[in-house]
Order: structure tokens, then C-alpha cells, then sequence
């Protein structure tokens, strides 16, 4: 056929479908400021109303995806696409979709039972999946942790969900434990009133339980004490930091040995 006679064809099928293209446009492109505007209301909302903050994200997202898909699903509707052929056809498309990405259903259901059992929240610090950091946010597909140094680490639900995981933030005291040496002929007596009083005089270490204090190896170069103390959880760091630096010090002023490992060779002549 020619271009002169396609032309009729053509223009019905512009005249038909023209108005209902630029109709279904113009709707999505409103629709979706409009679905900006109800997700940013919605976040406003949840703050007002001091919903916890790991559950912020989780719910904005979902939100904003389920709006988007009604508005996505009205449009094709002005758009005169039958609702019965367009869900079989998304039925078959879902079925085909959801074995292509398991892996990422899968992290929308660890996302799930995060949020529904909380092992974590948000501002807890943890270590998982090979990382420590702490919570930035818990989303639909992922869990965002910011480590001390400021780098951003993403890790999927799904793992997340189903592995070993540490949360050093969920009680509210720690023990620091310290391995304290000192050589051989020194005095173990006056190591152990020098670490004492140390610990005594940091007012962060709890007295109840009292500090634990003992020898508990008789290594190849020194005798080792084993310290443990209880502090307050955000006091952890500070704690060990600082004790240990005053180990240091007080030892070197008391005329206390801090060995490092060394082997004495003896030569005897015959």
C-alpha cells in the first residue's frame, strides 16, 4: 500500500486514540505530582503522629508504590483497556516477574519480618552480614547501616532476615574486657592494686559487680591478668580507650613491666 492511501488509516487511528493518549498523559503526569504530594503528606502525618522510626521508610515506600500502581492501573482504564484482559495479562506477566525476581520478593519478605519481630530499629548498632555499622534505615528491600567512618553500607532483607546478627545496642550495659601483662619477678600484688585503683577512680565503671580482677595465664613472656568491668553501653569505647592509655602510663611510674614477646638465647662452652 501507499503512503496516500495508509494516510486515511492513519488519521482515524489519530483521531481515535489522540485525545485518549494525550488524556492518559496528562493524567499521568498529574497523577503522579499528586502521589508526591499524598506520600509527603503521609511522612508529615507519621511524624506527627511519633511513629517509630524504623517503620517510617518501610510504610512511605509501600505507600508510594501501591499509589503509583492505582495510577498507573487508571490510566490504561481512560485509556479504554479492558480491566478482565489487562489482569490476566499482568497475572501471567506477575507469575513470570516473580520467578525472575525471587531474590528481590525475598527481600521484600525479610523487609516484613524485620519490621514485624525487630531485632533491630533504627540507631541501633549491629554487626551482620560481614558489617558493622549502625541502623540508618530500614527499607522495603534493604537495610542501610552508616559505619563509624561514614561509609554507607546497603544489605538485602533477605539475608538480613534469616542469618546471625549481633546488636550491641540492645542492652543498656556492656563488659569491657582487658588482657593486662606484666613480666616475670614482678610484683603481682601491686599489679593488681595499680589496675584496681585505676578502675576504681573511672567513675563510668560500675562498682556493682565489682571489677574482676585475676591471673589468668602464665604465657611465655609474661604473666597475664584477665579485667573485666561493667560500664554504661555509649561509655564502651571511652572506657577501653582510656584504660588502657593508664595502664600504660601508671605501670611505666610504679616500675611495672609491660613484656613483649622476646627469647632469650643462653650460650654455654664446654
Amino acid at each position: 500500500m501507499t503512503v496516500e492511501e495508509l494516510m486515511p488509516q492513519i488519521l482515524d487511528l489519530i483521531f481515535e486514540y489522540g485525545p485518549k493518549l494525550v488524556g492518559a498523559i496528562l493524567v499521568l503526569v498529574i497523577g503522579f505530582w499528586v502521589v508526591k504530594a499524598m506520600t509527603n503528606g503521609f511522612k508529615r502525618l507519621l511524624e506527627v503522629r511519633d511513629i517509630d522510626a524504623s517503620l517510617k521508610p518501610f510504610l512511605v515506600s509501600l505507600v508510594s508504590m501501591l499509589l503509583k500502581v492505582v495510577l498507573v492501573i487508571s490510566v490504561l482504564t481512560t485509556m479504554g483497556i479492558e480491566m478482565t484482559s489487562l489482569v490476566a495479562v499482568l497475572g501471567a506477566a506477575g507469575l513470570a516477574v516473580g520467578m525472575a525476581l525471587s531474590g528481590t520478593l525475598q527481600n521484600f519478605a525479610g523487609g516484613v519480618v524485620i519490621l514485624l519481630f525487630r531485632p533491630f530499629k533504627v540507631g541501633d548498632f549491629i554487626d551482620a552480614q560481614g558489617h558493622s555499622g549502625t541502623v540508618h534505615s530500614i527499607q522495603i528491600f534493604n537495610t542501610i547501616l552508616k559505619t563509624p567512618d561514614n561509609k554507607t553500607i546497603i544489605i538485602p532483607n533477605g539475608g538480613l532476615s534469616t542469618s546471625s546478627m549481633t546488636n550491641y545496642s540492645t542492652e543498656p550495659k556492656r563488659r569491657v574486657d582487658w588482657t593486662v601483662c606484666i613480666g616475670y619477678g614482678d610484683d603481682v600484688d601491686k599489679a593488681r592494686a595499680v589496675i584496681k585503683k585505676l578502675a576504681d577512680d573511672d567513675q563510668r565503671i560500675h562498682k556493682d559487680p565489682e571489677v574482676f580482677i585475676a591471673v589468668s595465664e602464665l604465657a611465655d613472656s609474661s604473666v597475664n591478668f584477665t579485667v573485666r568491668a561493667w560500664v554504661d553501653a555509649p561509655d564502651y569505647w571511652g572506657v577501653n580507650f582510656d584504660m588502657n592509655e593508664n595502664i600504660y602510663k601508671t605501670f611505666a611510674k610504679e616500675g611495672l613491666n609491660i613484656p613483649f614477646p622476646q627469647m632469650d638465647v643462653h650460650v654455654h662452652k664446654n
